[in-house]
């Protein structure tokens, strides 16, 4: 590792257990201690102090310094910047949250340490990957891994709301901000219409735009942005919201367990395939645009669109596509010509439609997407 950088991702996704088998012999500041707070907290500089008697420079280094839940002493930014332009140092920036960090305009390290970011666990990285298993329990490693599954999800939610929320003072209004939870989860992955959820929760659109904000910013979610190019017909600008993981969502929906087949197991299925494309663009720093969604105001949509409309993905939990679950590809396909346009389905075997759509089972579609061959030739 030749840089600092900042390494962001939301609680539980194994952030701190990856750096330490990674950098085992690290020294390591974990700010969710208590007397390591304290005493960071109340003089900065004591980061500064202990790392000059070990002697450390740039030539000795063998290890990053790692500094876990960076967000909870931003102040401590100003003295990891002089030891990485003085002293040569180099620093893993761990964190749960950027919220304090960039609101409090703390010292982002004048563009020195890039960005990187930590997904619940892929397809890719869990053998004998069980669908049923991920869109009932959710990915972060305790909840997929745990038979105990639903308590920890709500437990998980609790202290989402109890540490990042209201330890930063972040909402004064935590019951509002707890319904407006709810009604974000019950209607992740749609379209956001500010006004509508505001009339729901009992706050004000301004606030609920903020709320989003809040949750982008301490990762609990993302925005998926309208794909417009070259648009033809009008299509829906507003941008849709999906949560960072699908067990969460099931956790504040407190949906029960959903089955193949359901309406409920087509969102999950979709959402999780959304979780998958996010990870792999951003874990293989694809150069390509990131994904967004189609919709017309007549109601053709397309999920997906990848590479900045190279790709067409349509999600579907039909066990056998038919004609009509082809609607948004075909008008997709008519008016921007991509150069693969997918259904991703349960069905038993991958296929290709007359006009040219490829009908493939969700897990074919992962093997592609992870072996980096969906984009070939594209």
């Amino acid at each position: 590792m030749t840089h600092s950088l900042f390494f962001w991702g939301p609680r539980q996704t194994g952030k701190s257990t990856l750096l330490r088998a990674r950098f085992p012999n690290a020294i390591v500041f974990d700010l969710l201690l208590a007397d390591e707070y304290r005493r960071l907290v109340q003089d900065p500089s004591v980061i500064r102090q202990e790392l000059a008697a070990k002697g450390l420079n740039g030539e000795n280094q063998a290890a990053p310094v790692i500094v876990d839940e960076i967000q909870k002493v931003p102040e401590l930014l100003d003295e990891i910047h002089w030891m990485i332009e003085r002293m040569g140092l180099r620093f893993i920036l761990c964190g749960s949250s950027a919220r304090k960090i960039k609101h409090g305009r703390a010292n982002l390290l004048g563009g020195r340490a890039p960005a990187l970011h930590l997904h619940p666990l892929t397809f890719a990285e869990i053998p004998d990957f069980d669908l049923n298993r991920a869109l009932n329990r959710g990915l972060l490693p305790p909840h997929y891994t745990s038979g105990q599954d639903s308590i920890l999800r709500r437990a998980y939610v609790g202290a989402y709301l109890r540490e990042e929320i209201a330890a930063e003072a972040a909402v004064r209004n935590l019951p509002a901000f707890g319904r407006f939870l709810e009604v974000a989860a019950i209607s992740n992955g749609e379209m956001i219409v500010y006004q509508n959820i505001a009339r729901d929760c009992g706050v004000s659109a301004p606030t609920v735009k903020a709320y989003f904000e809040l949750l982008e910013q301490t990762l609990m979610g993302r925005l998926l942005p309208a794909y417009t190019r070259r648009a033809r017909r009008r299509v829906i600008l507003s941008p849709r919201f999906y949560f960072f993981d699908v067990g969460v969502v099931g956790a504040l929906t407190r949906r029960g367990r959903i089955e193949p087949g359901s309406e409920l197991w087509g969102r999950a299925l979709e959402h999780f395939i959304f979780m998958e494309l996010i990870a792999h663009h951003e874990y293989r720093s694809d150069d390509r645009p990131p994904p967004a969604y189609w919709r017309t105001a007549s109601q053709l949509e397309v999920d997906f669109v990848l590479g900045g409309g190279a790709v067409a993905v349509e999600v579907k939990s039909t066990r056998m596509a038919q004609d009509h679950d082809l609607r948004g590809l075909r008008a997709f396909q008519e008016e921007h010509r991509p150069r693969r346009a997918i259904l991703v389905s349960m069905d038993a075997k991958p296929r290709r439609t007359d006009d040219g759509i490829e009908v493939l089972p969700w897990r074919a579609f992962l093997e592609e997407l992870w072996s980096d061959t969906l984009f070939a030739g594209v």
